[in-house]
């Protein structure tokens, strides 16, 4: 599953139980056969289950079949076909008293999916059924032994109004479908690979398809469906090209071959998640799925390609062999984020690729490890368990896959990924069998490296590099530390894999490339043939998940800027050049600008530079990164201190900018990497020609919109135009909503953008906004474009009179009774509350603490709001 970030909306009278990872235990009644008949409804479901339920060889005699339940009334129970009223519910859990190594369980339960706004297990959408199970929302279609280590074989039969519902979907393989009385009719699906139930889906509407083949290695002709509804239906064809293309790659790649003759699609308009895996039917956000370029970006057709991988990969990573239990959650989500990444990157650039992973990682999940909700990728404890779909889980976890591969060598990773899958097919296994197997496929040894899974905190390595002329060797000494919710750092033993190259002062050339392996808290390497002192290029290609604290001058920053021979060393030291420099500025100590400036020229000056790399390097940190950076946020005096820089290049190279925007001049749309770099660097370029304030800003970036033929550059210039008190604001906002108020993906843009806004009124029009006709907090999508896209507004969101955080608050404890996995997505932007400046962190604790006086909070919201204010 891919988590963009319900579960049940009440808070038990007492705290929520806290479940913890010693105390598993495996299951005492498994489930090798369901079958289920649903007569469908958008108002009345019936939902029939019929379970083979076997007790465990490890279970006591005498243990009752526990199913659980969530928001559920048995109206008919059977046991061996007698019907059965010794029953009884627990906590909402059905639990039966049953003796004997066997039975037959049949349940009778009925749903109003119409009602069910939390979408979790099965709900309305737009006239659809549809149904979201992972992790725990099967248990809201009926009574199941709920966990991801029962794993069972599906047979399901579907019956409903055929001119409501002429599409039936469901897992696996369509094997008989016929006509039913009353103008009904029925489809029967056979999934035969054993899945945990929270891997089910069903999907039933009104939808046409974009239907397409793929042969795999073995010649097997696998039938692709993607489904959406009949307008959408041209803006399929990128999403199919990228699973086609995922099917070859995981061939090629990982030697896995899909397994059933069919594979679907569905995209839903209202769904939390990003899309999500279930066997043969994954269910996707329809933002990752629909796109042209009059209406997606360049980063929409980047992310529907990555997302179509993530969930295609899973049939493997996440499905073939699943996870034993939820503290195993990264088990697949960070090795499957890692293949999905490898994937992009074999698509277009490596390079782009890494730095834009690296920026998600930094911006998400360095303040998580730094915050009072952090936690290791493999979490011991939790109350609610949609609350670690975290940065962590996935993006961290995908990073100790990475380093794991960079120990091993491509060769001996793919040697420990073969045994793993051939190991645990059909498995619900656990992180430690995937570190066991790669140490036996791949031959190494992962005792040490097995600490990243149990330690939350971001390792942080200082690196100082000393030259012995008479000796002609260089001595790099390492030091590593590590600490996690804010406290203060301790030394640390962690492995980490350093690439590692030094450079001749005056070349930049170097003899190779070396992986250092840094496994204790201090540690030396020497380095022969020396004759100059080197300038250091270290963690290149972020070869760990680290934040490196190192003696580099501004001099060597800037060299290496303009040097070193890897694309994300060169990156990362003008990032560090920058960032040198604000952080002074922030904080009164003095800086030398002119040597940013200079680096800049030299960059602008490279006629070899790839364009879209140029477009990056110029880039200055984000206001959210530069805050990370400090001990006391202070948002104001970032913004205004990152503002300034950006208005003296933007004045600096103004007839650099302005030759390099018309150079860019766009043809006709392409998704080529030339056309791509191209638009990325004309909107680069526009905005600093508007931070330097000239006359003609607002005129050029209009021009670009009323121009446009795709949608990357129309949101390029509506971008700067949103922070400008011009009259062309105005107009082409109105413009873009009368082009697109019936595109609901392409609207949500539009809430977004006014909500970035670094105008004054923000606030203001964010309320406004909020009551405006096309905004609902029904859609998890229309909330996260306005409210998200606010609170990632550093200079707004943290406005000294607090109006923000009131205004997040309150909309929490609106969403959270509707959707309360949305709702908690909202409380890490206030949880940080110690990091700032006295004022803004006291108003934002008073914000938390409303939220936690709200009677019946989900225990998603809950929790998180505990921990943050513990």
């Amino acid at each position: 599953m891919l988590d963009i970030q319900t579960t049940d909306a009440a808070i038990p009278a007492t705290d929520p139980a806290t479940i913890r990872r010693e105390d598993y235990r495996p299951p005492d009644w498994f489930i090798p056969e369901i079958e289920l008949d649903f007569q469908l409804g958008l108002e009345r479901t019936v939902v029939r289950s019929k379970l083979d339920v076997r007790r465990s060889k490890s279970a006591k005699y005498d243990a009752p079949l526990i199913l659980n339940g969530d928001d559920l009334l048995p109206v008919n129970v059977l046991v061996d076909g007698k019907k059965w009223n010794e029953w009884k519910l627990e906590e909402g859990n059905l639990t039966l008293p049953l003796t004997g190594a066997a039975h037959i369980v049949e349940i009778e339960v009925e749903l109003d999916p119409s009602t069910n706004t939390q979408l979790m297990g099965l709900y309305g959408s737009n006239g659809m059924l549809c149904t979201q199970c992972e992790a725990e929302g099967f248990r809201r279609i009926t009574f199941f032994a709920d966990r991801p280590d029962v794993l069972s074989r599906y047979k399901v039969r579907m019956e409903g109004d055929k001119q409501a519902f002429p599409i039936l979907l469901c897992n696996g393989d369509k094997v008989e479908e016929g006509e039913a009385e009353g103008g009904r009719h029925w489809a029967q699906w056979n999934d035969p690979w054993p899945k945990p139930s929270y891997l089910f889906a069903l999907v039933a509407g009104d939808l046409v398809a974009n239907s397409d083949s793929f042969t795999t290695r073995s010649g097997k002709e696998v039938e692709l469906n993607i489904w959406v509804r009949d307008g959408d239906l041209p803006r399929t064809g990128h999403a199919m090209q990228a699973l086609k293309d995922s099917m070859r790659w995981d061939e090629e790649v990982y030697g896995r071959e899909y397994d059933l003759g069919l594979f679907n699609i569905v995209a839903v308009s209202d769904f939390n998640m990003g899309a999500m895996e279930n066997k043969g039917l994954n269910v996707f956000n329809s933002r990752y799925i629909l796109a042209d370029p009059e209406v997606a970006t360049d980063a929409d057709f980047d992310g529907i390609e990555g997302v179509v991988a993530h969930e295609y990969f899973h049939n493997w990573s996440g499905n073939r062999v699943t996870c034993r239990d939820w503290f195993q959650l990264s088990l697949k989500e960070g090795f499957t984020v890692f293949r999905d990444q490898s994937f992009s990157a074999d698509m277009s650039s490596a390079a782009l690729k890494r730095i834009e992973d690296v920026r998600i990682l930094r911006a998400a999940q360095f303040p998580e490890d730094a915050g009072p909700l952090a936690h290791p990728i493999r979490p011991e404890s939790y109350q609610e368990i949609s609350n670690f779909y975290t940065a962590t889980v996935y993006n961290k976890g995908a990073e100790i896959i990475r380093m794991m591969h960079s120990m091993m060598g491509a060769e001996n990773f793919r040697k420990g990924t073969d045994l793993y899958f051939d190991r645990h097919d059909g498995e619900a296994a656990t992180c430690e069998d995937f570190v066991v197997s790669m140490e036996d496929g791949g031959g190494i040894d992962l005792t040490q490296f097995r600490v990243w899974y149990r330690t939350p905190g971001t390792p942080r390595v200082s690196a100082k590099l000393s030259h012995n002329p008479q000796t002609g060797t260089a001595t790099l000494e390492l030091k590593q530390s590590i600490a996690a919710g804010g406290a203060k750092p301790g030394p640390s033993e962690m492995v980490i894999p350093l690439r590692t190259a030094l450079l001749n002062p005056e070349t930049g050339e170097h003899d190779g490339e070396q992986l250092l392996i840094l496994d204790k808290a201090e540690q030396s390497f020497t380095f022969e043939g020396q004759n100059d002192h080197p300038v250091l290029s270290i963690n290149r290609g972020f070869s760990a998940p680290i934040i490196l604290e190192n003696s580099r001058t501004a001099e060597e920053l800037a060299f290496l800027s303009s040097h070193d021979d890897d694309p994300f060393a060169r990156f990362e030291a003008m990032q560090q050049l920058m960032t040198g420099y604000l952080t002074a500025q922030i904080t009164g100590t003095p800086a030398d600008r002119d040597i940013i400036l200079q680096a800049i020229g030299a960059v602008l000056a490279d006629e070899n530079i790839d364009r879209a790399f140029l477009a990056e390097i110029i880039l200055l940190p984000t206001e959210a990164f530069l805050g990370d950076q400090m001990v006391e946020v202070d948002p104001q005096a970032i913004h205004d201190a990152r503002e300034k820089l950006r208005g003296k290049i933007g004045v600096q190279f103004e007839r650099k900018f302005r030759r390099l925007y018309k150079q860019c001049v766009p043809g006709e749309f392409s998704l080529s990497a030339e056309a791509r770099a191209d638009r990325k660097l004309r909107n680069v370029t526009l905005g600093y020609i508007a931070a330097s304030q000239v006359e003609d800003a607002a005129e050029i970036a209009y021009d670009q919109y009323c121009d446009a033929n795709n949608m990357t550059a129309m949101q390029g210039a509506l971008g700067v135009l949103s922070h400008l008190d011009a009259e062309e604001r105005g107009h082409a906002f109105e413009s873009f909503y009368t082009r697109f108020k019936d595109n609901a993906l392409v609207l949500d843009k539009w809430f977004t953008m006014q909500a970035m806004s670094q105008r004054s009124d923000t606030i203001k029009r964010v309320d406004a906004l909020s009551r405006h006709p096309d905004f609902t907090l029904a859609n998890p999508n229309r909330v996260r474009a306005l409210y998200g896209a606010f609170a990632g507004n550093q200079v707004r969101f943290h406005d000294p009179s607090g109006r923000g955080y009131a205004m997040i608050a309150d909309m929490v404890i609106a969403l959270d009774p509707q959707n309360p996995q949305t709702a908690a997505r909202f409380i890490p932007q206030l949880g940080r509350w110690r990091r700032y400046e006295r004022g803004r962190s006291e108003l934002m604790r008073l914000a938390l603490e409303k939220i936690a006086a709200t009677s019946n909070l989900s225990k998603d919201v809950a929790e998180q709001v505990s921990k943050s204010l513990a």
